[in-house]
């Protein structure tokens, strides 16, 4: 009796613990879907980016063949800080985006730089490829218009802060700086890849709403 107490026992907190174990959700081989999307969801996306002080067009839905899409996707007309070489960003992620655009970009080139960021570089948002542009590989999330890459920010001053050159600069400014952004970056997106995740980042930051959260 005693034995069969302490199975049950046994028995009920492994499920308990398993009910704690977060599930991973399998992207591999095209099985990965996106959150579901509607109408309604859209327009109060939208109205939280005007709210949050940005010129956002909404855009038309467009799909293709190949499984790219952006769908429920803006244009950023101004956020703030203008960024190039933006297309169509996903409203869920674009308003995470404008939010470390215009609190944490300032604030923190503030902080670390005593200077104002005028300009930020991107490497664009959609563009329809598989992930680090390998044959074979899944859809990327910029196939979804679901990511975005960030190169280098421009100062009031004219000094350029790159990623790739200032991660592991001699000054500890642009150093911290750059990390402070990446740490802000991990706490809004979903992923976060940067120059310690891979060979293929050591140029840029990617921010995307995909299945996480990862940060490194």
């Amino acid at each position: 009796m005693i034995f069969t107490v302490r199975i049950l026992v046994l028995t009920t907190a492994l499920v308990a613990l398993a009910g704690c174990i977060p599930q991973v959700q399998d992207r591999g081989g095209g099985g990965w879907r996106p959150p579901a999307e509607t109408p309604e969801r859209f327009r109060q996306c939208v109205t939280a980016l005007r709210a949050e002080g940005a010129q956002v067009e909404a855009l038309p839905d467009r799909s293709f063949d190949n499984g790219c899409s952006a769908t429920s996707s803006v244009k950023l007309v101004a956020i703030g800080i203008p960024v190039t070489n933006l297309g169509a960003v996903k409203c869920g992620l674009a308003l995470p985006f404008v939010r470390w655009v215009r609190q944490d970009v300032p604030a923190l080139a503030a902080r670390w730089l005593r200077s104002d960021v005028v300009r930020i570089e991107s490497f664009g948002s959609f563009a329809c490829r598989p992930v680090n542009n390998q044959a074979g590989n899944r859809l990327s999330e910029h196939g979804r218009a679901n990511a975005v890459d960030i190169a280098a920010f421009r100062l009031r001053d004219g000094q350029r802060i790159s990623v790739k050159d200032g991660w592991n600069s001699d000054d500890p400014q642009v150093r911290g700086f750059l990390r402070a952004l990446h740490r802000a970056a991990c706490s809004r997106f979903s992923i976060v890849l940067g120059p310690e995740a891979n060979a293929l980042h050591h140029d840029h930051f990617h921010f995307d709403m995909g299945s996480g959260p990862y940060c490194r």
